[in-house]
C-alpha cells in the first residue's frame, strides 16, 4: 500500500488502526478559488526509490504508485518472476481517472506553447491501463494483462477480475489492484461541482455515517494484492494471509451518480458474494463498508446491509475506513479489501472515525473512533461507484 496514512502496507494498517487521519489542506496546489480545499494527500513519496529519474519524469503519479504497492506486495510473498513462471503471472490494476495530472498539465502547454509542445509520453502517461501495462514491464510479469475501470468500485472489480482469471486457469498468480492520483485543480473542481465534496475544511470533515456528513474527501494512493492459486501457493511455501472466497458484481441501470433507492444493487452484490462464497450473512465477522461520508450513499448501504443481513446487522461491526484517508475513487476498492486481509490476519477492526452525531437512518454499529479487537474469521468489504457500479469481495481466514 501507498496511502495518505503511509508509504507501506505496515505504515498504514499502523495508522490505521490508531485512528490517525491522513487528511489535511491541499498542498500541491493553491486552492484560494476553490470551495473545497482538503484532501488525503500521499505523504514523502518519491518515485525515484522505484524507478530511475529520466523515467519517473515519464510516468505519472498513478503509475509510479502502482508501481510502488505492486513491488511491495510480491517482496512481501516472496514471489520472484522469471522465465520458469513470467507466463503464469498476470497483473490486473485499475483506475478511476487515469494519468489525469499529465493531461492537466499538457493540455496548459498547449493551451499557451502550441500542439507542437505536447509531451510524446502524454497518452502512455494518461491512458488508464498503462499502471497495469508498466506494473508488468518491471515485473516481468506476462500472463493476462488488462485494468478494470468501474469509477469507485474500481479496485474491488479488479482484484475480483484477477480472481476469476485464476479460477478459469489461465493465470497461476495475478498481481492486482487500483491507483489513483487525481487530486489535481480539475478533479477537485469537477467532484466539488457535481457536490459530491465535503465543504468543510478541517480533519474531521470526513464522516462516514455521521449525522452531519456532507460529502466526501477526496484521496490518492495504491494497493495492490498478489492472488495466488492454492496449490501453487503452498507448493512454493507463500505467506497465505487468508482466502478470497467470494465476489459479487451488479449494475443499478438506474442514475449516473446516485445509488438506487435502498441500495438494492449492493443488496445483490453482496448476495452474489455470499453464494459464491457458501457462506451465510451470520458468518461474516466485519464489514468494511463503501462509507462515503454522503448523505445517501451512507444512507442507503446501510439499509443494503440491514436487508441483507436481516437482525444479524445489528451484531456485525461495520467501518468506514475512508474516515482517515478519504476516497481513493479507483484505488478504494483495492485498500479496503487489503484492510480486509490485514483484519483477519491482526484480529483487529479499524474504526470509523470523526463519529460524533447519530443519525437515525444510520443505526448500525460503525466501530466509533476507536479500533476493536476480535476474532475476524470472514470479512466483506463493498464498493460502489458513478454510474452503478457494485462490487463486494469475501475474504476468509485461511485454514491449511
Amino acid at each position: 500500500m501507498v496511502s495518505p496514512v503511509g508509504l507501506t502496507a505496515g505504515e498504514t494498517w499502523s495508522a490505521i488502526t490508531r485512528g490517525q487521519s491522513g487528511i489535511g489542506p491541499i498542498t500541491s496546489f493553491d486552492t484560494t478559488d476553490f470551495e473545497a480545499k482538503i484532501a488525503a494527500e500521499v505523504k514523502g513519496f518519491e518515485p525515484t526509490n522505484y524507478m530511475d529519474r529520466k523515467e519517473a519524469r515519464r510516468t505519472d503519479r498513478f503509475i509510479q504508485l502502482a508501481i510502488a504497492a505492486a513491488r511491495e506486495a510480491l517482496d512481501a510473498a516472496g514471489l520472484v518472476i522469471d522465465a520458469d513462471n513470467a507466463d503464469d503471472v498476470g497483473v490486473v490494476i485499475g483506475s478511476g481517472n487515469g494519468g489525469i495530472i499529465t493531461l492537466s498539465e499538457q493540455y496548459e502547454i498547449m493551451r499557451t506553447k502550441g500542439p507542437g509542445r505536447v509531451s510524446p509520453f502524454l497518452i502512455p502517461m494518461m491512458i488508464v491501463d498503462m499502471a497495469s501495462g508498466l506494473v508488468s514491464i518491471h515485473t516481468g510479469a506476462r500472463g493476462p494483462n488488462f485494468c478494470t475501470v468501474s469509477a469507485c468500485a474500481t479496485g474491488a472489480d479488479a482484484v475480483g477480475n484477477a480472481c476469476e482469471v485464476i479460477r478459469r486457469g489461465d493465470a497461476k498468480a495475478m498481481i492486482a489492484g487500483g491507483s489513483e492520483a487525481a487530486i489535481v485543480p480539475i478533479g477537485l473542481a469537477g467532484f466539488a461541482s457535481c457536490k459530491a465534496l465535503t465543504l468543510r475544511t478541517d480533519a474531521h470533515a470526513s464522516q462516514p455515517f455521521d449525522a452531519e456528513r456532507d460529502g466526501f474527501v477526496m484521496g490518492e494512493g495504491s494497493a495492490v494484492l498478489l492472488l495466488e492459486e492454492l496449490e501453487y501457493a503452498v507448493q512454493r511455501g507463500a505467506p497465505i494471509l487468508a482466502e478470497l472466497v467470494g465476489y459479487g458484481a451488479t449494475g443499478d441501470a438506474n442514475h449516473i451518480t446516485q445509488p438506487i433507492e435502498g441500495g438494492e444493487g449492493g443488496v445483490r452484490a453482496m448476495r452474489r458474494a455470499l453464494k459464491q462464497a457458501g457462506l451465510q450473512p451470520e458468518d461474516v465477522d466485519y464489514i468494511n463498508a463503501h462509507g462515503t461520508s454522503t448523505p445517501i450513499n451512507d444512507k442507503f448501504e446501510t439499509q443494503a446491509i440491514k436487508t441483507v443481513f436481516g437482525e444479524k446487522a445489528f451484531g456485525v461491526p461495520v467501518s468506514s475506513t475512508k474516515s482517515m484517508i478519504g476516497h481513493l475513487l479507483g484505488a478504494a476498492g483495492a485498500i479496503e479489501a487489503g484492510f480486509c486481509v490485514q483484519a483477519i490476519q491482526s484480529g483487529t477492526i479499524p474504526p470509523t472515525i470523526n463519529y460524533e452525531h447519530a443519525d437515525p437512518d444510520c443505526d448500525l454499529d460503525y466501530v466509533p473512533n476507536s479500533a476493536r479487537c476480535l476474532p475476524v474469521n470472514v470479512a466483506m468489504t463493498n464498493s460502489f461507484g458513478f454510474g452503478g457500479h457494485n462490487a463486494t469481495l469475501l475474504f476468509k481466514k485461511y485454514e491449511q
